[in-house]
This record gives C-alpha cells, structure tokens and sequence, in this order.
C-alpha cells in the first residue's frame, strides 16, 4: 500500500473522530502543533524518520512528548496507534491530508498561482472572485514567483491547470497557426 493511501486512511480516521466529538478544529490544531515541534527538532524528526528504532519505543518517546505538550487525549491515542503502526514516518503526509480532508468538507480550495510579478490585491481579489465563480468553492491563493515568465499568471487549482501565461498565448498561436 502507497504512503500517501496509507496517510489519508489515518487522516479520514482521525477526522471521523473529531467529528464524532465535534473537535475537528482543535485536533487540527494539535495536529499542526506537534508536526511543527517535529520539523524544529532534529532529534526528534530523526526518531520520525528511522526504521532502527522500535515502534514501541517511539509510541513511548511521543507519548511523553505528547503529555507535555498538552495535547488532547483523542490526539495522544491517535498517535499512540500510528507510532505502534510504525507509521509515524508519514506525520507530515497525515497533516496534509487531514488538512485537505478538512478543506473539502468545507468547500475551500487551494489555487497554486504563479506569476513573474506579485499579483496587486485587486488582480488576487479579482482571481479569487472569478475562479470561486468557475467552481462554486471558497478560493485560498498561494502565490509563487517564477522569473522565467515574460508576463501572464499559470493557475493550478486541482487538476486543472489555467495557462493565461503569455509563453502560453504564444504557443496558443503558434499551434494555430501551424494548423492553419
């Protein structure tokens, strides 16, 4: 079973979960809490990350860590599982999903935007506005700089891959007019 199948059934576990005790927004939080105290501490992204140590062992070091960090006991047994399941390698993988997981439920999206200059807060607002029109969902912009093009933005959102890059028109036409 891939990483990524294995990380979103941990997820949708976790998000039944807090939907059954109606702490959904909490467990996220505690979610990113500990997987942000991972990535700082190379110690402890070293133990995530080795296949030497026995998952008991390592069910025993984030248990300890986890009591500490006052997290909730629904997260503490959460993870008590994964790291017995020997899966603790996949905690970033398991943010993201749940992340994801929640976003959908609630009708968010992410739009990867790329563009050679930073978009002003009209042109975003615009974006936002006709591409929340195109899916009927609520739009969260992530912007990224790419020198390479000439002028334009590339927006992915999902799948889909908008190309209102001017290399893009250029090849657009160039098609075109070699079809011609």
């Amino acid at each position: 079973m891939s990483s990524r199948l294995t990380a979103r059934r941990y997820a949708k576990a976790l998000l039944q979960i807090g939907d059954k005790q109606g702490n959904v927004a909490q467990l996220q939080q505690e979610l990113n809490k500990v997987t942000d105290a991972v990535a700082a501490n190379a110690d402890l992204s070293r133990l995530v990350a080795s296949p030497l140590v026995l998952p008991t062992r390592k069910a025993q070091v984030f248990e300890a860590i986890l009591a500490t960090a006052q997290v909730s006991e629904t997260l503490r047994h959460f993870f008590r599982v994964v790291a017995e399941a020997g899966r603790l390698n996949l905690l970033a993988d398991i943010r993201r999903t749940f992340a994801d997981q929640v976003d959908e439920r609630a009708g968010i999206v992410e739009a990867k935007v790329t563009s050679a200059q930073p978009l002003s807060d009209a042109q975003a607002k615009a974006l936002i506005a006709s591409l929340g029109a195109r899916t009927g969902k609520t739009i969260r912009l992530t912007w990224h700089q790419d020198g390479a093009l000439l002028g334009g933005v590339k927006v992915q959102v999902g799948s889909t891959v908008l190309d209102a890059s001017i290399q893009g028109q250029l090849r657009q036409l160039k098609t075109q007019l070699l079809s011609a």
